[in-house]
């Protein structure tokens, strides 16, 4: 899937049909014009964040802007099925590069959730804090991570947990220049 304009053209139809101005779409998600109009033309590789954030003025579920297709229940996704990775960033476009995201319910239809199989490269940009409506889980399969979250930091390691709100500014990275191994479920709210 090319993230970048598969959403960036989504984004951009859905608000064109609700007559919804550039301006107006990235003042009610609090974000900054500049970017969000460069992730309409598709210019950047979009955070997460952001994302879920425009995802809810739009009155869509992230799964819309993420899928290609929808399907009813059940969606099974068998050990070697996951699709190419996807990465997301943010406004600094780099600054997620480290992270590969394998969609595990992909085209389900209506979901609340999004399951992820990540896998955590180390990098030598800083990092960035990010938050956005909702929850998320997190198990690490291999290797550490750090997680940034609000004034604390975390490091887990293989077979460790968190469960947070996403809400409270985050990040996630490898911990110690090796390569780590999640599984992450977003829960984001109903719109």
């Amino acid at each position: 899937m090319d993230i970048k304009s598969d959403i960036g053209a989504k984004i951009k139809s859905l608000r064109t049909q609700q007559k919804i101005s550039l301006e107006t779409l990235a003042q009610q998600a609090n974000l900054d014009f500049n970017q969000v109009e460069l992730i309409e033309n598709q210019k950047v590789v979009p955070a997460l964040s952001p994302i879920i954030r425009i995802a809810r003025v739009l009155g869509v579920s992230l799964s819309e802007l993420i899928d290609e297709y929808q399907q009813s229940d059940p969606v099974l996704c068998l050990s070697g099925e996951a699709n190419a990775g996807v990465s997301f960033s943010n406004s600094n476009m780099s600054a997620r590069s480290h992270m590969n995201f394998f969609p595990l319910a992909e085209n389900k239809e209506g979901r609340h959730m999004e399951p992820f199989y990540i896998t955590i490269d180390p990098s030598k940009n800083s990092y960035q804090l990010s938050s956005h409506e909702g929850e998320e889980f997190i198990y690490v399969l291999s290797g550490a991570i750090e997680i940034n979250y609000g004034k604390d930091v975390y490091v887990l390691n293989q077979g460790d947990s968190i469960y947070y709100d996403s809400i409270v500014d985050h990040n996630v990275h490898a911990y110690k220049n090796e390569t780590a191994k999640i599984l992450a479920v977003v829960y984001t709210p109903l719109v």
